[in-house]
């Protein structure tokens, strides 16, 4: 049978996708959705249940890159996806942008302190401290 025909009969895509899960860090978070297709896909899978075709009607893509888009998003852990018969019924995924948060929330801390202190050059440029 071969190769392909042997990971085809096991279901092809579900072990690239499960490859992907296990390759993709939390940094692909911030690569998936720096694509404003991407972004959108996620933004329209967080509000209701869709399927490729469903979600290919709102974009002016192919399905096929409809496709490309959701298995990046799957890999980030940004997507999750439901089988009902020979249909694939994608959602957001639960604490999908817990990551993200987390990382946001480290740096919260930091520009305040940051923002100040660009005041206080700026306050300084203003009263020509810098040329002295």
């Amino acid at each position: 049978m071969g190769f392909v025909g042997v990971l085809w009969g096991q279901g092809l895509t579900n072990r690239i996708s499960e490859y992907l899960l296990i390759v993709m860090t939390e940094p692909d978070v911030f690569r998936a959705l720096a694509d404003p297709t991407r972004r959108a896909v996620f933004e329209r899978l967080s509000t209701a249940e869709m399927t490729v075709s469903d979600l290919t009607r709102g974009f002016a893509v192919s399905q096929p890159a409809i496709s490309q888009h959701l298995a990046v998003l799957k890999g980030a852990g940004m997507v999750a996806e439901r089988r009902e018969g020979r249909q694939a019924w994608y959602r957001a995924a639960p604490g999908a942008l817990e990551g993200l948060e987390a990382w946001v929330a480290r740096y919260r801390t930091f520009w305040p302190e940051r923002i100040e202190a660009l005041k206080d050059v700026l306050r300084n440029m203003e009263d020509g401290e810098m040329d002295k």
